[in-house]
């Protein structure tokens, strides 16, 4: 196995990307590395539920920003491993574009993603998996979380 030295964990906060951060504390652990967890937030407000919806005296992309910050933070702590670089990032495009152009800038040497897509031709990885996979400046680890 190569030696890891800058690890990137996706998540966008669901049972999947538990799985997947769990692996990469695994894998920080055994290789001494650095260890990154990133959120995306895509700007697609006709998907959004009403929860995710700020206030009307709130900014929204100031609102976004602290929820998934305050998810990252329960992420990380509930790991038990606090040597973790949270991230929050803004797209109009897609999370797998951020993703891959988060791991270019950080010179990140592995991406951990997780594998639940549910239709169509990127049913057996996951659309963002997907791109991920195909894209990627690096070494990417599928975790299969369903």
């Amino acid at each position: 196995m190569a030696s890891y030295q800058n690890i990137l964990c996706t998540t966008d906060f669901s049972i999947f990307s538990d799985v997947v951060f769990s692996k990469g504390v695994e894998l920080a652990k055994l290789t001494g590395a650095k260890l990154n967890l990133l959120h995306v937030v895509e700007y697609f407000p006709e998907d959004r539920s009403n929860v995710e919806i700020s206030p009307e005296s709130v900014d929204p992309k100031k609102y976004r920003e602290e929820q998934a910050k305050s998810a990252l933070s329960v992420q990380v702590g509930g790991s038990g491993y606090n040597k973790v670089k949270t991230a929050v990032r803004f797209s109009s495009h897609s999370a797998k574009q951020e993703i891959i152009d988060f791991a270019k800038e950080q010179k990140i040497d592995l991406i951990i993603v997780a594998s639940h897509g549910h239709h169509g031709i990127t049913s057996l990885l996951g659309s963002t998996a997907n791109g991920v996979v195909h894209n990627a400046p690096c070494d990417v680890i599928v975790v299969r979380a369903y």
